[in-house]
């Protein structure tokens, strides 16, 4: 897990670099979405609980998640005409932020409270960063938005390794 967490940490990283040049942005986008495949394992290995898919409630799973697919979908409607040939990638990108986002909300009461908290905080501000990101980019200019965008993305990253720490302290 410590592992997984790592290349996601290296991932962004390396995202966060690939962003500095916009030529580069579909490649930033690909290490980003590493990021996000490597905490979905991450948040899925720090529970206490083992996965049967014949007792998941999936309708009320999508009840709860419904919110956070409505805010991703309207995210996609504002910024999809400016898209072009980043239509699908992008697709593929909010499919795992939302996978992301929701595997830390499954956590809750499979985890200590502190460590959900944190991590869920942490991966929905990590959220509200890729969709300023992308309103800014796509859409239209937000003011400050580069504050704003690295503000909630650095303490969402900060919050998940917080959270994934108060896991692993619990366990010990």
């Amino acid at each position: 897990m410590r592992i997984t967490v790592s290349v996601g940490l290296f991932s962004s990283f390396l995202g966060d670099v690939l962003l500095l040049d916009g030529s580069l942005f579909l490649f930033g986008l690909g290490a980003f979405f590493m990021t996000h495949i490597c905490y979905i394992v991450a948040f899925k290995l720090t529970q206490n609980h083992t996965l049967n898919l014949f007792k998941v409630n999936f309708i009320k799973m999508f009840v709860y998640n419904l919110p956070l697919y409505i805010v991703a979908a309207l995210i996609y409607f504002l910024i999809h005409s400016q898209l072009n040939e980043l239509k699908i990638p992008v697709i593929i990108y909010i499919m795992a932020i939302v996978m992301m986002v929701t595997m830390a909300r499954e956590r809750f009461g499979r985890t200590n409270k502190s460590s959900f908290w944190q991590l869920f905080i942490g991966a929905f501000l990590f959220f509200i960063s890729d969709s300023l990101l992308a309103l800014d980019r796509f859409f239209h200019p937000i003011v400050d938005g580069d504050l704003l965008i690295m503000s909630t993305y650095i303490l969402g990253q900060l919050l998940i390794v917080m959270g994934i720490r108060s896991h692993l302290v619990q366990i010990k």
